[in-house]
This record gives C-alpha cells, structure tokens and sequence, in this order.
C-alpha cells in the first residue's frame, strides 16, 4: 500500500516526472561499469581452513537518536564530535550530547517546500570553513561560505550562485572529495524530460558535478579539472550528463565516488567513478539509467550505471545513495555500499565489488540522506524528522 506524503515536504524533492508516481507531478515547462574496489570484510576461518568475509546481518538496526525538521543533510567537522543536520527549512544545527543547537538560520531566506530549500552541508577538511547549498525566494541556487570555529560562524561569503529555470532539480549535495577539493552537485535544471538540453551542455552548470576550491576569490578551478582549456566548456564541470543528483558520496578507503541519479519515467540510477577518473559522461537525457531515453540525443560516450532498478515496482520513487561502510561496529557491512528508495522506504546493502546483487537489511520511511561519522560508522535522515543511528542487530 503506498504511503500518504506530505505535501510541503520533500516528496517532489526526491521525484521524477511519470504518470502513476505516489507523489506530486513536476512542474510544466512554463511553471513557476568500471572495475571497483575489492571488499574489506573481517575474516573468520572456514572449516577447510579457507578465509571467508563476516556474513552481512539480514537486518540492521537503524535506532533514533534525534529528532529533527525535515532533515535532509548531515556533515561532521574536524576536531568536533558534534553531528550536523540541515533543515530544509533553512536552519543548520548541530547534535553533541543530546543537546541541539542552531548553527545557522537560513529560514528567512530561502525557498519554501518542493525541491527548494536548504539542500546541502559540507565542512573544509581543516573545520575552518562552512559550506551550505541552498535556494533564494527566486528557487535560485546559492553555495554560501562561513568561518566556522566550533561555536559561531562569521564572515558569511558566496561562493557561486546559479539561476534555475524552474522549480526542480536542483541537486543540492555538497562533499570535500579525497583530494580537498569541494564537489558540487547540480540537477538539469528541471521540468521534465531536460526541456533545454542541459545534461549533456557542458556550457551550463546544469545537470553536472563541479569541483573547485572554495578558497579562492570567490573561488578557483584546478587545474586538472578535465574540461579546463576546451572551448565552450565550464571549466568546473568535474562529471555530466546528470538529471538530479540528489545525493553522492566518496568511500572514504578507495576514494571512489558513488552517485545516486533520481530517474524520469521508468529507471532510477547508481553510478561510480574510480578515485581520481573525471570528465565522464553518465547518459543523460541520451540515457536513463542503461536505456535509451532521447533518441536524436548523442550520448555514445556515456558511462553505464552500476546500479538500476524500476520505478514502477513496490512504489519506487527515488534513489538516495548512501556511503560504502568503513567503520568497525557491523563487520558483515563492511565494503558494502548502502543505498535506499525515498517512497518504498527500503535500505539495501551492495558489494563494492559486485554492486547489482544487493540486498535488503532493512527500512526507513522517507528515506532522505544518509550520513556518515568521523568513524565510519553510518546514519540515515528521515523527512519524518528522525536521525537513526545504524548498527548491527
């Protein structure tokens, strides 16, 4: 039975454009498989002798710790075991001991409701800086920095902004990849279908991931970025050919990015990229997930998901990519990649190595993000309100 959503919540956050979904439409046009990294299991000894991985718990436990406003993102700082959440009403705050705090307070600033809001949190590896991704009272995007010392923040700067044509997909995931570097997640822009072309127009921001550092004046581009010197290019475009990226995280042994792509009419998508291998293209609106969408658009080059599955079946609606386990807690998880559906509510474990035989380990209703500790160890965001801790059971 499909669950009644909210309908000021994020319930067209997370969706995509098809007839018979569970949740609201998108707006009208005119509207307001490479190889990856071995698993790192704890190994117990076989009868013969032989090594084999701890065997992966049927269900994990995934305990309230907290309760928040629409929770929709989750960051830690260096030197700082607070935990920190972001409100899609506009309000940062941080967890330590029990205790909530505001950190900051956007909720006079921002967007209300759909797929706007306050969308995305990062910390620059020192804990110096502070990154939020959010939408302005015209839906347009903003990443906003702020020194940060644990207590307060000061000295508020923009970082970029990015007009957006309409109300829809606007990413939001903000990550410091494994080489410092801030990546920056943006949808196609929105309506359906990718009316303008932007996925696979590498003159627009628009349906890509970036990578800059935050530091410069507002910004700078490194210079291995992949498009830097190609004509008619955005020299920050890091990854293309994306429709909403709603979430994507880096292991934090290989170093390897793993994307989440919220589908159209029929597919929802995973996609991973080895540590280091940018200027891919992932498919869309030539592709969803690994089947043709657009015909007369030439996507030939594109790189095929790692991770389908059908939106029309046990009421799928949209993909939330989590993180592959690190931590020490849930042995039979470890260099398994954890990942779940917004409507259905189930969570599912993959082999790193092997990421299409996942299974599921259990359920989180409105599944929005997950997060992960200093640790490893994971948490998952309920639009609900919850932060659940997971552990073994």
């Amino acid at each position: 039975m499909r669950q009644a959503l909210p309908a000021a919540a994020l319930v067209v956050v997370l969706t995509a454009c098809s007839a018979g979904r569970p949740v609201a439409r998108e707006p009208a046009p005119d509207a307001s498989r490479p190889p990856t990294p071995a698993l790192s299991a704890t190994a117990t000894a076989t009868p013969s002798g032989a090594v084999a991985p701890a065997a992966l718990p049927a269900k994990l436990e995934f305990t309230e710790i907290a309760q928040f406003d629409q929770p929709v993102a989750f960051a830690v700082r260096a030197g700082d075991d607070a935990l920190y959440v972001a409100e899609q009403g506009g309000r940062l705050r941080s967890l330590k001991d029990g205790r909530q705090t505001v950190v900051v307070d956007l909720s006079g600033e921002v967007s209300g409701g759909n797929e706007q809001g306050l969308l995305g949190v990062a910390f620059h590896p020192t804990g110096k800086w502070l990154y939020l991704d959010w939408t302005d009272a015209q839906g347009d995007t903003h990443v906003t920095e702020w020194a940060f010392d644990g207590v307060k923040v000061s000295g508020r700067r923009e970082v970029l902004t990015q007009d957006q044509p309409y109300a829809n997909h606007n990413g939001g995931q903000l990550a410091f990849g494994p080489d410092g570097y801030l990546y920056i997640a943006f949808g196609d822009g929105g309506s359906g279908g990718d009316p303008h072309g932007n996925g696979q127009n590498l003159g627009t921001w628009l349906g890509k991931i970036l990578r800059v550092d935050p530091r410069g004046e507002p910004y700078t581009v490194p210079k291995d970025n992949p498009f830097v010197g190609r004509a008619g290019a955005k020299p920050e475009i890091w990854a293309y050919g994306l429709r909403n990226p709603w979430r994507f995280t880096f292991d934090k042994q290989t170093g390897d990015l793993w994307m989440g792509d919220v589908g159209q009419d029929a597919w929802e998508e995973v996609d991973h990229e080895p540590k280091g291998r940018g200027g891919r293209n992932y498919g869309w609106n030539g592709f969803e997930g690994a089947r043709p969408f657009d015909t007369e658009v030439k996507a030939a080059d594109a790189t095929k998901p790692v991770i389908t599955y059908p939106l029309h079946e046990g009421g799928n609606c949209s993909v939330i990519a989590g993180y592959v386990y690190r931590g020490a807690e849930i042995p039979g998880l470890k260099g398994r990649f954890l990942y779940g559906d917004f409507c259905a509510g189930w969570v599912k474990a993959a082999p790193a190595d092997n990421p299409a035989k996942g299974v599921e380990v259990g359920r989180v209703e409105q599944l929005s993000s997950f997060g992960q500790g200093h640790d490893g160890e994971l948490y998952a965001l309920s639009l609900q309100g919850p932060l659940y801790q997971v552990k073994a059971p």
